[in-house]
């Protein structure tokens, strides 16, 4: 898996690949299969659109905020398994929760390879990574599915170039590029200034991910994490969606924002029994090819 940073990233990357890839079409029976419609006959004709389940989840599982039960991780496997996504994004987890999680996911999609991709929050005074109480990177992370791990796909992270200096703990955002079909990311945000959110919400949207897409020839894209912003508030997360991306969120600071070839549909919030303070959010994603070229396998 290659990985690449940019002159606008203020730490470098830190990449977890374990056994995980974007899991376009290819779940198990039992979860909804990718839509696949036979192949256009006419030149002309766009390629077929493909269909997948996200799972957006915030485990606050670093042991040290007053949400932390110790049961998080065994809940998301829970919810994992039962729902069998094809992507899954995840906030405030340590690292081995990543790799315990991506062997879950292994265990939905057999036969497939799975890729994985963490990074770590910063911390400010130590000018290293942010630590669990248990002494593990703190950060966010990707889970997703490919047919091979010869499958290509290239991660992305950072974090963000403005901060509450208020807060030790440094923001950071994470994307995987799977084959060139789709460009998955997510991110915290500041949770304890909200315009230091809406400026970060701001920069990554209107910035980053349109500098990453513009680099690769142009990707679908789909961002879903933890904002710390609510529609209907000020700041309103409204405010850093761009035009024509289409968003869906869980009643409160989670959400899922997507570029305008790809349809959100089917918001299901996912109980978490109070393993953490946020259901899990599940959607499913329409991604429409509008030109040829390297799709989802």
């Amino acid at each position: 898996m290659a990985a690449r940073s940019y002159r606008f990233l203020r730490r470098t990357l830190v990449v977890g690949c374990l056994l995980t890839a974007a899991a376009l079409p290819g779940a198990p029976p039992a979860a909804p299969q990718a839509v696949s419609p036979a192949a256009p006959t006419d030149a002309a004709d766009p390629p077929p659109a493909t269909v997948l389940r996200m799972l957006q989840m915030n485990l606050c599982n670093s042991g040290r905020a007053g949400c932390y039960t110790g049961r998080a991780r065994a809940r998301a496997a829970a919810v994992i398994t039962i729902q069998a996504p094809d992507l899954v994004t995840l906030n405030e987890i340590c690292a081995n929760d990543l790799s315990v999680l991506s062997r879950v996911f292994q265990t939905v999609h057999p036969g497939r390879t799975v890729v994985a991709a963490f990074q770590a929050a910063g911390d400010r005074p130590s000018g290293n990574d942010t630590r669990c109480r248990n002494g593990q990177r703190f950060g966010i992370g990707v889970l997703t599915h490919v047919p091979t791990s010869a499958t290509p796909s290239t991660v992305y992270a950072g974090t963000h170039p403005t901060q509450d200096l208020a807060d030790p703990e440094e923001r950071a955002w994470l994307c995987v590029d799977v084959d060139g079909g789709l460009l998955a990311c997510t991110t915290h945000l500041s949770a304890s200034g909200y315009r230091v959110a809406l400026t970060q919400c701001d920069h990554l949207l209107d910035a980053i991910l349109p500098t990453i897409s513009r680099k690769a020839g142009y990707l679908p894209t789909v961002l879903a994490g933890d904002l710390n912003l609510r529609a209907g508030h000020d700041p309103d997360v409204r405010s850093c969606i761009p035009p024509g991306h289409q968003r869906i969120d869980d009643g409160r600071l989670q959400h899922i924002t997507a570029t305008p070839d790809i349809t959100l549909c089917c918001r299901t919030l996912v109980p978490m029994h109070e393993a953490t303070d946020h259901p899990a959010l599940l959607a499913t994603l329409t991604i429409h090819h509008s030109r040829p070229g390297r799709r989802p396998a």
